[in-house]
């Protein structure tokens, strides 16, 4: 993906190791995906890993968005596609199950 990152992925981007995760790590899998972080987008990726420890799963958009106080639409204009699996995607988690 990027050079600058040396921890491995899979063919969508994904960390193969949630271990090899940090905030640098997210700054690096946004840039490749033409994203600048934001402390907004780093507040819902630490949310999302929290929520994820928590309950073991990918929190579903309308949970995430009602827990963070922003609808839905809110994360679509922030992310432009999928916000979910952008966050789970630069947050080290899993491919959220309604995303193919």
């Amino acid at each position: 993906m990027t050079e600058a990152l040396s921890v491995p992925l899979d063919n969508e981007g994904f960390l193969l190791n949630r271990e090899d995760w940090s905030e640098e790590v997210a700054v690096e899998l946004a840039k490749a995906d033409d994203f600048e972080m934001t402390d907004q987008v780093m507040d819902f990726i630490r949310e999302a890993r929290a929520m994820y420890e928590s309950d073991g799963v990918v929190p579903p958009i309308r949970i995430f968005a009602k827990k963070q106080k922003v609808s839905t639409k809110d994360l679509y204009d922030i992310f432009r596609k999928g916000p979910m699996k952008l966050i789970c995607k630069w947050g080290g988690l899993p491919k959220p199950t309604g995303c193919v």
